[in-house]
């Protein structure tokens, strides 16, 4: 027989977070309200405004109206006006990944990675790393255990130390977070590998393809556009990691089994 009982439970809150970029405002993130200097720096990096921390002169981050200013170094050529944003595609939302103008602009960014890809593909890590590495995964992301509510996003190198993890409400932005995490700590990617809890959608994998990350693993499904953007740059794409299986939809050279 049912009964009708009263308890707690953790609710995630979101928040929509402005990003400035030398006094422009450039976009609005609706995100997990934690850890937003290492997603302003992903998602630059991400869409091709920086290419490395250095690119930064100065971050401001404001916790308490969640606003994010940025002052690029005097080399940087940035151009708000090339991006071709409405009001619309100014918003980046925690559901459907990034508008087209920023996948747009992102494609702008990939001229040279897909050789660079192409050219480690000698590559080989033992697929108990990529078991080992989603555990790993599920047990620092908290918050996803604890709500159901929240991805996860880790880096980890080929010896499968974890190098960095973070979370939040959107699967883009946990991957932003993760990639502006390495950045900060002037890690390279070509010799690291991706996990998450979120499907792998085109708009993660270009994520990654502007990394330069070569192995993309997760809990989740991949889904076409993911897939065919991974063929198309050398990305070995892992979908379904969970217990002794996986399914590995693109170049499964890199994965000794």
């Amino acid at each position: 027989m049912s009964k009708k009982e009263e308890m707690q439970d953790i609710v995630l809150i979101e928040k929509p977070v402005d990003i400035t970029v030398n006094s422009i405002s450039l976009v609005n993130i609706i995100c997990l309200p934690k850890d937003l200097k290492e997603l302003a720096i992903g998602f630059l990096f991400s869409i091709g405004i920086i290419n490395s921390i250095k690119d930064i002169k100065q971050i401001n981050v404001d916790d308490v109206e969640y606003r994010i200013s940025i002052d690029l170094n005097e080399a940087v050529e940035f151009n708000v006006e090339s991006l071709d944003l409405s009001p619309t595609s100014r918003v980046v939302d925690t559901t459907c990944g990034i508008p087209s103008p920023w996948r747009k602009q992102i494609k702008k960014s990939l001229n040279n990675t897909e050789k660079s890809l192409s050219a480690e593909s000698d590559i080989k890590i033992p697929s108990d790393l990529i078991f080992n590495s989603i555990k790993r995964m599920q047990i620092e992301t908290p918050l996803y255990r604890e709500t159901g509510g929240c991805h996860g996003a880790a880096i980890f190198n080929f010896n499968g130390e974890l190098i960095g993890i973070n979370e939040d409400i959107g699967r883009h932005n946990a991957i932003d977070k993760v990639i502006g995490e390495m950045l900060l700590k002037n890690q390279l990617f070509e010799d690291k590998f991706l996990t998450s809890t979120g499907r792998l959608t085109g708009d993660c994998v270009l994520k990654a393809v502007r990394a330069g990350i070569p192995i993309v693993a997760s809990l989740s499904a991949a889904i076409e556009s993911g897939i065919r953007l991974a063929f198309a740059y050398g990305i070995t794409l892992i979908g379904f990691v969970r217990g002794s299986r996986m399914n590995i939809y693109t170049n499964p050279n890199r994965i000794v089994i």
